[in-house]
This record gives structure tokens, sequence and C-alpha cells, in this order.
């Protein structure tokens, strides 16, 4: 006789049922995430989400006898309300949504949709978490624990120091090559998402601190081969995110902070002490990289002085020299 599911489990596989991806992606899907890719410039993360969500928003079309250039708009609130009822949050509904309204809008372009079925939808809200951020004291704890007795620990502070006098993402950070540094000038040219570029202030003790590895370590490490990368492993490989959430969290052991410490929450830590001082918030977005202050669309530029003012005025790092 078999052995009856508990209820948590019957919804598992329900829910793994419905959303197990179709053996085939409809031609316009790919043909939209190509453009994606071609013209935005979207990751290969990004272009595996939205493969998913559109594969699941076509397989539920097929299942109401309909193909994507045929969607009425209940047929996107029905899609909509499956996924409520099998329990996804309102921020991956909203992303959902996000992907079919993209791909709506691609078809219309083209021609082969004559209404945007999506274009009243309203998007899914729901309470937005707050990002977990550290006091300025704990921050600093974290970013001085590093022993800089050794050529890790030399490298390991001026990596947690370039994070969070930057408010750079980890992939940023990882991604950052040598000549991205201007040392003297005090900026970074970070690549954010979309392969966008920004300049970010350093900071001198930043500064200091990767002066000491680029001099010291980097040239020892990269002795028999040179990524090219600004952070490399012992053998001048690329750092790896794996790497960096070890070096990070680390730290955080070493400085006595209980809490679950990751290289974002270094980034929201910059922004919230920037902010706490009484920073600009438009300034402060364009650190980030954000597309608005509702991180979107639009991207905002920031004339490089202002910016490095704001900077040096608020950014509890921003003088003094490397130790």
């Amino acid at each position: 006789m078999p052995i009856p599911l508990s209820p948590r489990r019957r919804t598992r596989e329900r829910r793994g049922a419905r959303h197990r991806r179709p053996d085939t992606v409809p031609a316009p899907v790919t043909e939209f995430l190509d453009t994606l890719q071609a013209e935005r410039g979207a990751s290969p993360h990004t272009l595996a989400a939205y493969r998913r969500d559109l594969a699941d928003f076509a397989a539920h079309l097929r299942r109401e006898g309909r193909a994507l250039p045929q969607a009425r708009p209940d047929d996107v609130i029905a899609w909509i309300e499956r996924l409520r009822g099998d329990g996804l949050k309102a921020s991956s509904i909203a992303r959902r949504l996000s992907a079919a309204r993209g791909l709506m809008r691609h078809l219309a372009r083209e021609g082969r949709l004559a209404h945007d079925p999506t274009e009243h939808v309203e998007r899914p809200r729901g309470g937005r978490p707050l990002p977990r951020t550290l006091s300025p004291e704990a921050a600093a704890a974290v970013v001085e624990s590093a022993e800089a007795t050794s050529a890790r620990g030399l490298r390991d502070r001026a990596l947690l120091e370039t994070l969070y006098a930057t408010g750079m993402r980890a992939s940023e950070c990882l991604g950052l090559r040598v000549e991205d540094v201007n040392l003297g000038a005090g900026y970074a040219i970070c690549t954010g998402k979309g392969r966008k570029q920004r300049l970010v202030p350093l900071g001198e003790e930043a500064a200091g601190w990767l002066r000491r590895y680029l001099a010291e370590v980097r040239p020892l490490a990269t002795r028999a081969r040179d990524s090219g990368r600004l952070f490399v492993n012992p053998r001048g490989g690329p750092l790896s995110r794996q790497s960096l959430w070890k070096v990070v969290r680390a730290a955080a052991a070493r400085a006595g902070v209980a809490r679950r410490v990751s290289p974002h929450v270094l980034r929201h830590s910059f922004a919230s002490h920037l902010l706490q001082n009484g920073a600009d918030l438009r300034s402060v977005q364009a650190m980030l990289g954000h597309a608005d202050i509702a991180t979107t669309q639009i991207y905002t530029h920031l004339p490089s002085a202002a910016v490095r003012r704001m900077y040096d005025a608020f950014h509890p790092r921003a003088g003094g020299p490397a130790r």
C-alpha cells in the first residue's frame, strides 16, 4: 500500500508539475531573448529567468488554446491568479508579468500583435523587505578585521575596503580590471547591469589599501599568469564569487558580527550610511548604478565633481591614509 503524501509534499509536487518547463520554447520568445541580449546586453542569468517565465506563460496560453500573438487581457489575469494560487510572492509574480509585458511590447513593435494584452494589467504589489545593513561601527569593524600582515590578508583588506567604499555589487567588484582603477583621481570605472559603465569614487582609505595591494601582493600572484582582473587568487586567476563570499563572512566572524553578512549587506550599508549623513539621494543612486530612484529604467548622470564633493563630505571612510 503506497504511503500517503503529506499536504506540503502534495503542494510541492502539484506546483512542480505546473511549472515544469515545456519541451520547446515558442519562436517569439527565442526572438525576444535574442533581442534582449543583442540590444540591451542582458546577462545570462536574466535571460534564463525570462526564458523560464515566458515558457510558463506560453504553456498557460496553450492550455487555453491560444498562441502568444492571440493572448488576451483575461489570459494574463488568469495566469497571474494561477501564480498567486500557487503561492508565489507578489515580487515573483511582478517579475513574471514584467517578462510577459516585455514580450508583448516586442511583438506589438514587430507588428505581430494588434493590442498589448498586458497594457492595463496592474502590477501585483507586496511589501518589500527593508535591506539589511550594518551600523557604521560594525561596517568599519568588518572591513578592518582583515590582517594585513600576509599577502592574502592585504588583498582581503583592499577588497573589503573597495566593496564598502564604492557600494559595488559583488559581480561588479570581481569584474574590475587593473586599468579600471585610477588611484590618482580616486575613481574606479564600474561595469554594471546591461554593461552600463559608471564612475564611482574610491575614497582615500580604499585607494591607500589598493596601492599597497597592487605594489606588494598582486605582482607576486601574477608572475606565472595574469588574468587582468584587479582582484586575483594566489595563482593569478580571477577571484571567484565563492571566494569573495568567504572573505566577507570570515571578516564578519573576526569582527564579532553575529548576523549573516554578505557583499550585498556592505552595498546596502554604503548607501544607508551616506543617506543617514545627509547625502543627496540622486548622487547615491548614480553611484549604486540604479536605473532610477525606484531602480527601474531611467539612468541618472551627475557631474563627477559634484559626486566627488558629496562623497568626500558624507562617506565615513572618505578620508585618511591606509595604516
